[in-house]
C-alpha cells in the first residue's frame, strides 16, 4: 500500500460508512429493490479492477443458451450511448461498450443490452416481443435496487477481497461483509495446479457462511490467435517478432502466454479508447510484424488497423474442479425458477 492511500485512509472509513448504510437500508427494505418473475443471475465483485467478469458471463451464456433464451444486460462502461440499447446490426463497441459488443459477436442467438438503470433495462427487455427466459447481469453485485434470485462473486487470486481495504485506501467498493450477498463464490485466475492445500487456506481467508459454495477457476488462453479470416498457432507466433498489445486491467498474464524476447508490448488503460495518434503510434512500431491483442480490446481495434495484421487471442473461464456441481448449481436455480427444470 503506498504511502498516499495509506494518508486516505480515513476517507475509506467514511465510504465504507457510507456503503455500509446504503446495504442496511436495502436489507431492511427502506430502499426498495425490485424483483422479477424470471431467473435472474448477478456476476460482480467487490473490488475494482479485473476479476474476470466477462468470461464468466460467457461460461453462463454457453451452459444455459441452448435450453433457454439468454439475455445480457450490462451498463456499458464508457460507451458512447445512453439510456437503454438493445444490440442489433447497427452496434458497435462505441454504442455498446466493449464487452457487451463482445457477447454480441460471439453469441448471435442471445440477446445482448446495455443500461445503467437495470431496472429499466430488464423492463425493457421484458417488453420485447422475443423475451428473454434468463437475465444475466454483469457487474451488478452493487446495483441493489434490483434484486437478483442468484448471485456469484468473483475475487481474484492473489487479491482477494479478504486481503483488502475500502476505496481509496484499497480497492474495495463495499465491506468484506457484502460477500454475504452471494449465493457463490470464484476465485478467478487461479494457477491451473492450485494445490488442495492452498485452497483450503483462501476458504479459511473468506470465512464463507454455511449456505454458500466455494469455487476456484483459472483463464484458459486458447491454442491459437485469429484474425477477421485467418488462424495462427499461437507456438508458430512465438518464434516470430510481434507487437502485443493490451487495454485491460491486468495484462501481466496475457503478455506471460505469448511473449518472447523479440517483442514489443504496449499497455493502455482498461477500456481504452483508441485515438488516431494510437493508431498511428501502433501502426509505426508493429512495422510489418503481426499485432496480437485481447480479445476485449480486438473489437474495438477492429476496421482501424490492418486487417491482415491484427490477430486476437480467446480466453475461457475453466473451473479447477467441481464444474459438474458448478453447473448443475445454476441449471438447478434457473429451472426451478423458470418452473422447467
Amino acid at each position: 500500500m503506498n504511502l498516499l492511500r495509506k494518508i486516505l485512509f480515513p476517507f475509506a472509513i467514511l465510504y465504507g460508512l457510507i456503503t455500509s448504510i446504503r446495504n442496511f437500508l436495502f436489507d431492511k427494505e427502506i430502499l426498495k429493490s425490485y424483483s422479477f418473475d424470471l431467473p435472474i443471475i448477478a456476476v460482480g465483485n467487490l473490488s475494482v479492477g479485473g476479476t474476470g467478469k466477462t468470461p464468466q458471463i460467457e461460461y453462463l451464456i454457453r451452459l444455459l443458451s441452448a435450453k433457454y433464451k439468454v439475455a445480457t444486460l450490462s451498463r456499458g462502461y464508457k460507451r458512447k450511448s445512453e439510456g437503454f440499447v438493445l444490440a442489433d446490426a447497427n452496434a458497435n463497441a462505441e454504442i455498446l461498450g466493449d464487452e457487451p459488443f463482445q457477447f454480441f459477436q460471439k453469441f448471435p442467438e442471445i440477446l445482448v443490452a446495455v443500461d445503467a438503470n437495470r431496472k429499466n433495462g430488464i423492463e425493457q427487455l421484458l417488453s420485447q416481443k422475443e423475451k428473454p427466459e434468463v437475465i444475466l447481469l454483469d457487474d451488478a453485485y452493487q446495483h441493489r435496487k434490483v434484486k437478483a434470485g442468484f448471485y456469484i462473486l468473483l475475487t481474484a487470486y492473489g487479491d482477494i477481497y479478504a486481503d483488502d481495504f475500502m476505496l481509496p485506501t484499497g480497492n474495495l467498493r463495499e465491506s468484506r461483509s457484502g460477500s454475504q450477498r452471494a449465493d457463490l463464490v470464484v476465485v478467478t485466475k487461479c494457477p491451473p495446479n492450485l494445490s488442495e492445500t492452498e485452497q483450503l487456506s483462501i476458504k479459511n481467508k473468506l470465512k464463507l457462511a454455511e449456505n454458500q459454495e466455494l469455487f476456484f477457476s483459472c483463464i484458459a488462453y486458447d491454442d491459437f490467435v485469429y484474425s477477421a479470416d485467418n488462424k495462427i498457432n499461437v507456438s508458430e507466433t512465438k518464434k516470430e517478432p510481434k507487437l502485443l498489445l493490451a487495454g485491460i486491467a491486468k495484462p501481466e498474464p496475457f503478455y506471460a502466454y505469448l511473449k518472447n524476447e523479440k517483442d514489443i508490448c504496449l499497455t493502455y488503460p482498461d477500456h481504452h479508447h483508441f485515438s488516431e495518434n494510437d493508431i498511428q503510434d501502433i501502426v509505426v512500431q508493429a512495422q510489418d510484424n503481426i499485432i496480437i491483442t485481447t480479445e476485449k480490446d480486438y473489437v474495438r481495434l477492429k476496421g482501424k488497423l490492418p486487417e491482415e495484421q491484427l490477430f486476437y487471442l480467446p480466453i475461457q473461464s475453466k473451473l479447477l474442479s467441481a464444474a459438474n456441481q458448478f453447473d448443475e448449481k445454476i441449471k438447478n436455480y434457473v429451472g426451478f425458477s423458470s418452473g422447467n427444470r
